[in-house]
């Protein structure tokens, strides 16, 4: 599994830091080396990262807490639209809105807003406007819907945010710190692995990087939403000792 996992890093060119004199010491045991003039993230420490996120990111769904998933920068936003919908949560892809975790409950009060607007278009009703007022309308519309139609189903603050690049997203990493809010990240050379929680060192400027480290993240969320089905399964026909069991005995087997 590492080793199908270790190529499947290199093919999506996962290891491929930023130059080496825009680097940030502080990765400097991330970094296997230099060539070109171009820093190599280690690989090793790419799985490493992504194996904890992975399991952290399990044990969270499992519980059946919410996992933010924050990329607004070109490479990431369309990765972001389609895995976090995928494993069934919330995400910001097209611009962090100032307060979007500290000011919360301000921000779900716009919800209400962008459905008023998403009613009047369905319903006809905005048509007996003027057209200067249709088009104000409209490009309210549009700009509510890219910021906020992403956030719809986060009716409570996450417990963790799944991030591609920290230098970008700078304001979410401030406002997760400031409430305790758990971090996951894909961080390149020029980052600070200290802003975040779980770094997973690793190229934020390909889109084939972003894609395959963001899938697998989405993949670990469904794994656990999935053991938290099958232990509430187990416990309501009383079976959950049983399934443990066997849990433990096939750890031991593959041991």
């Amino acid at each position: 599994m590492a080793t199908v996992l270790v190529r499947e890093l290199i093919e999506a060119g996962v290891h491929f830091g930023h130059r080496a004199s825009r680097w940030n010491p502080k990765m400097r045991s991330y970094i296997y080396a230099r060539r070109n003039l171009i820093h190599i993230i280690d690989v090793r420490e790419t799985v490493r990262g992504l194996l904890r996120a992975r399991k952290y990111l399990q044990r969270v769904a499992a519980g059946g807490s919410l996992v933010l998933f924050v990329g607004t920068k070109r490479q990431a936003s369309d990765t972001m639209e389609q895995q976090a919908p995928r494993c069934g949560m919330p995400f910001v892809s097209d611009r962090w809105l100032g307060g979007t975790l500290t000011n919360f409950r301000t921000i779900r009060s716009r919800l209400s807003r962008l459905e008023e607007l998403e009613a009047m278009r369905e319903s006809g009703e905005i048509e007996s406007y003027s057209k200067k007022m249709q088009s104000a309308l409209n490009r309210e519309y549009r700009k509510m819907y890219r910021n906020l139609n992403g956030i719809r189903s986060m009716n409570r603050l996450p417990e963790c945010l799944v991030i591609v690049d920290p230098r970008k997203e700078k304001n979410a990493i401030r406002e997760a710190q400031k409430l305790g809010i758990t971090t996951v990240s894909l961080i390149d050379t020029d980052c600070d692995p200290d802003e975040v929680d779980l770094p997973i060192p690793g190229n934020d400027d390909s889109i084939r990087s972003i894609e395959l480290i963001v899938q697998l993240l989405a993949d670990a969320v469904l794994s656990g939403k999935a053991s938290s089905g099958e232990l509430k399964q187990g416990a309501a026909e009383g079976v959950v000792p049983a399934v443990a069991a066997v849990a433990e005995g096939d750890g031991g087997a593959q041991a």
